[in-house]
């Protein structure tokens, strides 16, 4: 598993799967080096990207494995990476989300984070079961 920062050459990959970025937010994840595929023997198999939360925490905000590729500890592997190049750059801190109905909670915690919140969004256009906030001091 190599984990990759995106360009502009993995745009359509990323584009397919990661259905909230249009054109101008995926130029913005290329130019910040905020947006990642993650790669598997030449294969492009995931993507994840975050942002700076109160530009001092690293927040992860999208993380997505192929589903033939799940099971096999890349999306570990993919966070581990991640974490280890935002504690290189002098963060102290990650933050990461998901919603109370998805598995990766059980990943995140085993990870090490702690959860530390949720938000709920109900009777809004963005309604959805309860986001889930973790943290991990790196």
């Amino acid at each position: 598993m190599e984990l990759k920062v995106a360009t502009n050459q993995d745009k359509e990959f990323v584009m397919n799967i990661d259905k909230h970025i249009g054109d101008t937010g995926y130029e913005n994840r290329v130019q910040t080096k905020c947006g990642y595929v993650i790669w598997n023997e030449n294969q492009r198999i995931g993507t994840m990207s975050h942002c700076l939360l109160w530009n001092q925490f690293p927040f992860l905000n999208f993380l997505f494995v192929k589903e033939e590729y799940r099971g096999n500890g890349f999306a570990k592997q993919a966070v581990l990476c991640w974490e280890a190049e935002m504690k290189q750059q002098g963060y102290q801190m990650t933050l990461i989300s998901t919603q109370a109905d998805e598995g990766a909670q059980h990943l995140y915690r085993k990870l090490g984070y702690i959860d530390c919140g949720g938000l709920v969004l109900h009777d809004t256009p963005f309604d959805q079961p309860m986001e889930l906030f973790f943290r991990k001091v790196l």
